[in-house]
């Protein structure tokens, strides 16, 4: 039993992952809207060999509401969802026997891995605004392999948005095995200083408010 579940967990979490991507095609996100179907199956079918309540459901997936479906809807729901596992059960009894390559391969290529950041704190001296860039690196190849993370960062040691306190976080994700294989992965946070040409400057007059200046750069490894 857990050997199913896990295979139909694979499943659900890799069209999650596609489907949080954002980036599908028209076409293959309609293809994986009609897998909504497959997931009433599956519910139907974990409620069997977990001997609980058979719940059906319409074709959108959605829990019919039987002070809302007539008795002859409901009955051949029940009929028609109990003909879909008896089919499921025939096909995992003919299966057992053979090794699931399937889940294998689900696991060992889904791009579901991600990398959670929590900054807490920006400690510098620089006397000016500053906006702070955090992206993935390779230190192998030379390359970014991320988007970048941007924080903008008062003068006065505070998050520009203060609101955003204590909630500076990102995810980043679509990270596959491809990526994990990588010798090391840095965390690069580069430091851009908004504000005079020159710190020195004190007469306003004689300088001018908003140029970006490269100020540093920090690393981490982190994978």
């Amino acid at each position: 039993r857990f050997q199913q579940v896990q295979s139909m967990m694979y499943d659900l979490m890799e069209w999650r992952s596609q489907l949080l991507s954002g980036t599908l095609p028209k076409d293959e996100l309609k293809e994986l809207k009609q897998k909504k179907i497959t997931l009433s199956l599956c519910s139907l079918y974990f409620h069997r060999i977990l001997e609980l309540d058979l719940i059906v459901r319409d074709e959108d997936g959605n829990i019919l509401d039987p002070d809302k479906t007539s008795v002859i809807s409901l009955f051949r729901a029940h009929e028609e969802a109990t003909n879909k596992i008896t089919e499921r059960i025939k096909e995992e009894m003919q299966s057992k026997d053979q090794p699931d390559y399937a889940s294998y391969s689900r696991m060992s290529s889904s791009p579901t891995h991600s990398l959670y950041v929590f900054v807490r704190n920006f400690v510098c001296r620089i006397g000016e605004d500053a906006e702070l860039f955090m992206s993935l690196y390779d230190p192998q190849k030379l390359t970014v392999i991320s988007e970048n993370y941007l924080v903008r960062w008062g003068s006065r040691g505070f998050p520009k948005e203060i609101d955003m306190l204590n909630n500076l976080k990102v995810v980043f994700t679509d990270l596959g095995n491809k990526d994990l294989g990588r010798d090391k992965i840095y965390l690069v946070c580069q430091i851009v200083r908004v504000g005079r040409m020159d710190l020195k400057d004190s007469n306003s007059k004689k300088y001018t408010q908003g140029l970006r200046r490269p100020f540093g750069v920090a690393g981490n490894w982190c994978l």
